[in-house]
C-alpha cells in the first residue's frame, strides 16, 4: 500500500507594512553622520505575498515585473532554487512615497530565509539588497512598528540604526493626499537629484534635530498631537525648501500642496510631502475628525480628477511572517 503523504511543504506568507517617511533630520553631515530620518508605519497599506513550491518561477495575483526581478536575483545571491510560486495578495504603491522597493525586497527576502530556513533576518536582507542606503526608515518599521528614528549614516554604517522608537496613539490617523498622475523622484534620478543639491546648513540641522529631540518627541509620548505636528511641520518645510530646485518646489505636485494647504486650514497638523511624493500627509486626533476632514478635502477638490484621498492609522507593530504547512499528495494511493 501506498502512503498518499508525499512531502511536506511550507508556504510563507509576509505582510510588509507602507511607511511614510516624515523627513530627514541631518543633510549637512557636519558630524559624520548624514541623513538621519524619521518616519512611521501604516495599518492599512502593505505588501502582501505568498510563497510556495512551484515546478517553475511563476507569479499570480497583481502583475510586478519588480517581485519576479526580485526574486530572481535573491534566489542567485542566495544560491538556492527559484522552483517557487510567488501570489502577490497586495502590493504598496511604486514611487509615490510609501516605501515600495524596501518592503518588497524585504518581503521577497524574508519569505525565501523562511522557505530554506536560512536564518536571516531584516537587516540581513537589507545589505543584501542595498537597501537603507540613506533612509533606515522602512527597515525599522518592518522590524518594530511605530514612529522610528534612525541616526543616519557614518563610515561604517551597514543599515542605519534606530535611535528612538515609539507608539503612535491609537487614535490619531494620517490623511494622505495622492496624486495619480505623477511619481517621485527615484533610482538613477534619485541619485543624481541627491548630488546635484546645495550644502545643507550645519545650523539648521542643529535647530530641527533639537526641535524633534525636546519638543517633537516628547510630545508624541505625552500625547500633545498639536506640538508634535508642528515639530514635523517645521522639518517638513526646511527640508522641502532644500529639495525644491530637485522637485520643482516643496511639494512635488502643486495640486496635492493646495489640498494639504486646506487641510491645515481645517485643523489638520503635521504638513508634509512622504520621501519625493507626490504623496501628501497631514495627522489629526481621531476617527471622527479625520472622516470629517477626509470628506471636506474630497468635496473641496472634487473637480481634480488627479487627487484620492485615504485616511490610515499608525501601526505599532513590524511586518509578519507566517509559515504554514502544506503537502503534496500522490495521484496513486491504494
Amino acid at each position: 500500500m501506498n502512503n498518499p503523504l508525499k512531502a511536506p511543504l511550507s508556504s510563507i506568507t509576509v505582510v510588509a507594512p507602507a511607511r511614510l517617511h516624515m523627513g530627514f533630520i541631518d543633510l549637512s553631515g557636519s558630524l559624520g553622520r548624514i541623513f538621519g530620518s524619521i518616519g512611521v508605519a501604516l495599518n492599512e497599506i502593505n505588501t502582501r505575498i505568498s510563497l510556495s513550491y512551484a515546478d517553475q518561477l511563476s507569479l499570480s495575483g497583481l502583475p510586478s515585473e519588480r517581485a519576479l526581478t526580485c526574486v530572481k536575483q535573491l534566489c542567485t545571491a542566495l544560491n538556492v532554487s527559484d522552483k517557487l510560486h510567488i501570489e502577490l495578495h497586495a502590493c504598496i504603491p511604486e514611487h509615490v512615497g510609501l516605501g515600495s522597493g524596501t518592503q518588497m525586497s524585504l518581503a521577497i527576502g524574508l519569505a525565501l530565509s523562511a522557505y530554506y530556513g536560512l536564518g536571516l533576518n531584516v537587516r540581513d536582507i537589507a545589505k543584501l539588497t542595498a537597501r537603507g542606503a540613506r533612509s533606515g526608515i522602512g527597515i525599522a518599521t518592518f522590524e518594530q512598528g511605530g514612529l522610528v528614528v534612525d541616526g543616519g549614516r557614518g563610515k561604517q554604517t551597514v543599515t542605519p540604526p534606530v535611535i528612538s522608537r515609539m507608539d503612535v496613539p491609537d487614535d490619531w490617523r494620517f490623511i494622505l493626499v495622492f496624486d495619480k498622475r505623477g511619481q517621485g523622484l527615484h533610482g538613477n534620478d534619485e541619485i543624481q537629484a541627491f548630488k546635484e543639491l546645495p550644502p545643507f546648513p550645519q545650523q539648521e540641522a542643529a535647530r530641527l534635530c533639537y526641535l524633534l529631540m525636546m519638543q517633537g518627541l516628547p510630545a508624541l509620548a505625552e500625547n500633545n498631537i498639536h506640538l508634535f505636528g508642528d515639530v514635523i511641520t517645521q522639518l517638513q518645510a526646511s527640508v522641502g525648501e532644500h529639495f525644491a530646485s530637485a522637485q520643482g518646489g516643496i511639494f512635488t505636485s502643486d495640486e496635492v500642496a493646495t489640498a494639504m494647504r486646506f487641510l491645515q486650514d481645517q485643523g489638520a497638523t503635521a504638513i508634509g510631502q512622504t520621501s519625493w511624493g507626490p504623496t501628501g500627509f497631514c495627522v489629526v486626533q481621531g476617527v471622527e475628525l479625520a472622516e470629517k476632514l477626509k470628506q471636506q478635502v474630497e468635496q473641496r477638490f472634487a473637480h481634480s480628477h488627479n487627487l484620492t484621498v485615504f485616511m490610515a492609522s499608525a501601526r505599532n507593530s513590524g511586518g509578519e511572517i507566517k509559515v504554514e504547512q502544506t503537502a503534496v499528495y500522490n495521484q496513486e494511493s491504494a
